[in-house]
Parts: structure tokens; sequence; C-alpha cells
């Protein structure tokens, strides 16, 4: 499976799009605003732009990248205010995989136009959108072009599943599972861990590349605390519950077990340590925060409901409100793998059964890093003002 030309989240509007799904991405933007929005005007306060480029990088079909840019471009235009300096043009560059459904994001752009006309005839900063298709695993972009960069709920999304794990001439080595777990052989772990470190390691360079001496970059993605194992059931078990889901199906002869035990995410929650690790390896940023913060479902769908409770007030139950979260980001690698149709309904009835069991005994949240870096200037010295 390329995932380069598989992987996406789910297109359009519908009820299963990740524009109707994506309310925990957008808890994990609203909790990391303060943190973006200082980085952004401390850049601006310093070096004072005529223009201010801005790459959303991962920017899938949903409102939330617009959101983020609207918040920055905000903070910017208050500064100015402040200073009595007139506000840069704003270049919003929406960065997904080729076969991201960009369209959606597109139409949306009207709207946001609107607001910003509004916002622009009282003084505010002209702003231009364009479209960038390719991994954020390789260049974007033209050396020193970048202001800002901003990544949310995307980097744990790995470039490809270890090659070591997908070797198609030995013998599972995961057999039964989709991800790491505490059944999962150690070599399996350590292929996992290897290949975020390259894939992390490869993004830093293209960005180092990209960013001018002295801007910014922040990031979130899916994490874990220190000391923790990536197979701890906290950070594992929607992985693992959609494995048990995929079992119980192979095991009524629905789908193929084989089918199960080629199937490996793409994905890795790494540590604050691991992406320190690599930051300080690479040695073209410099860390102005790395820390850890919870987002929890609860504040997506408010508080939980029964099965019972929610047949009564019509609406559907937590966990199938969280099974359809997922689906909308699985489900281009789950039917490219496994089939279309019958078979994506029939798991994620499943999953959300078994995630209605984990949730009446667990918390429901999601641990994620959020990771504010600023460029290094070059050992030259070169002047600051020649950046622009």
């Amino acid at each position: 499976m390329e995932l380069q030309k598989v992987f996406c989240m789910n297109g359009g509007s519908g009820d299963l799009s990740y524009a109707r799904n994506c309310t925990i991405q957008s808890v994990i933007v609203s909790l990391t605003k303060a943190v973006r929005v200082d980085a952004v005007v401390e850049f601006y306060s310093t070096f004072f732009p005529d223009n201010i480029s801005i790459a959303e990088l991962g920017c899938s079909s949903g409102p939330n990248a617009l959101f983020s840019a609207f918040d920055m471009m905000e903070a910017v235009e208050q500064r100015c205010l402040q200073l009595r300096r007139s506000p840069p043009e704003f270049h919003l560059l929406l960065n997904d995989l080729p076969a991201n459904d960009f369209n959606t994001i597109f139409r949306s752009l009207p709207e946001f136009y609107q607001q910003r006309r509004m916002i622009e005839s009282s003084g505010g900063g002209q702003f231009f959108v364009s479209g960038v298709p390719g991994s954020f695993y390789g260049r974007l972009f033209p050396s020193r072009t970048l202001h800002f960069v901003h990544s949310s709920s995307s980097l744990h999304w790995l470039s490809q599943v270890p090659l070591e794990v997908q070797d198609k001439s030995k013998a599972p080595m995961n057999k039964g599972k989709i991800y790491l777990s505490k059944t999962s052989p150690t070599c399996v772990a350590e292929a996992y861990l290897m290949q975020f470190r390259r894939d992390f390691s490869l993004f830093l360079k293209c960005r180092a590349k990209e960013i001018v001496a002295g801007g910014h970059m922040v990031l979130t993605l899916m994490g874990r605390t220190r000391g923790s194992e990536p197979s701890s059931p906290e950070y594992s078990y929607m992985w693992e519950l959609l494995g048990e889901a995929l079992m119980d199906m192979a095991s009524q002869g629905i789908i193929e077990e084989e089918k199960v035990d080629s199937f490996n995410a793409p994905y890795f929650s790494p540590s604050l340590e691991e992406v320190k690790q690599e930051i300080e390896r690479e040695g073209s940023f410099s860390i102005r925060t790395l820390d850890l913060f919870e987002a929890s479902w609860d504040a997506v769908h408010g508080s939980r409901q029964t099965k019972q409770e929610a047949a009564a007030s019509g609406e559907i139950t937590h966990a199938k409100r969280m099974a359809k979260g997922v689906r909308a980001v699985l489900e281009s690698m789950l039917k490219t793998h496994f089939g279309e149709g019958i078979i994506m309904e029939e798991l994620f009835s499943r999953y959300a059964t078994l995630l209605e069991g984990y949730y009446s005994r667990n918390k429901a949240q999601v641990t994620n890093i959020v990771i504010a870096l600023t460029r290094k200037f070059e050992e030259d010295n070169i002047l600051r003002a020649s950046v622009f």
C-alpha cells in the first residue's frame, strides 16, 4: 500500500466526512492556540516583515486549518494596532497529500474571505491562499520562504509502515495485531521507533531549508508520557480495539485472517524524550516549548450518555461518535486493504461496541505533544535584516 497515493481523510461534507467528524482535532487546535499566537506575535515583533508566509502542513479537508490561521492573523493585527504599524500581508499555504480533498476546504474559503474583507476594510492585512499537494516528509517550498509553519494532529503518521514489519517474504512479525501491543515482539517496537526517527529527522531537515532564520514552527502530535511504552493501553487502545474487531470478523470468515496479519498502522506516538533527541540531533532549531497535554473526548461531545439515554434523546452514543471520528481518518487506508461496502459498516459497528465497553471503565482522552521551535541563525552571523 503506497500511503501517499491512498491515505487521506474522508472527503466532502457528508455524515462520514472528516469535515463533520474532526472535533477532537478542533479541541487540540483550540488548546494550543496560545502557543501559536505567542510564537507568531514574537516573530512579527522581532522582524516587522511586510508579509508573513504561513504553511499549514497536514491541512486535511476540515475547517481547523483556517481557524488556526485566523487566530494567528488576528493576533498579529492586534499587535500592529498596539504599535501603530500597518499590518503585513498574509500568505497561507495549505499542504496535504495529493489524495486530500482540497476542494472541500477551498469551497469554505468564500465565507472566510468575507470575514477577512471586513477586517481588511478596517485596517487588517490582505490575505492570500495557495494549495501545496505533497508529503511533508520531503521538500515542499523554496529555500528560506516560510516565516511560520504549523502542523496539528499529523506528525504521528509515518511516511510508511516500517519495512521490517511489512516484509512479505517472512512470517508476519506482528501476527493478529495492527499496531504495537503488549504481545508484539521487541523488534517490532524498535522498527517503529527507527521509522519515526528517520521521518521526523527528514521533516526537520526539509523545514530547516524552507524556514527563514528566526522563523517559527509549532507542531502538535499524539505522544506519551516519560518512561511509558507505545504499546501501553492508554496510548494503543484505539488500535487494539480496532484490531480486535478485525480479528472477530476474521474468526467468522467475513474477512481473511491473512489480511489482518498483513495490515499494520503507519503510526507512532513518541515520548517527549524521543522528540527532543531528534530535534537536538538534527540541530537546526532551538526549542521554545516542549510539553504534554491531554485532549478529552468529553470536551467534544459533552457528558457521556448511556445507550438508553442516547436512544431516548434521539442521539447516537458517545462511542459511536468516536468511532465515526476514527472512521473519517482511517477509512481510506482500510478500504484499500480490506475492501469497501458492508465490510466497513460491519467493522465500525463492532468497533463502536468495543469503544463503549472501554470508555465505561476508562478516561476518554488523548495524550498530545506540543512543540514550539525557532529556526537558528547560521553560524556566519548573517544579519537578521537580510533574511527579508
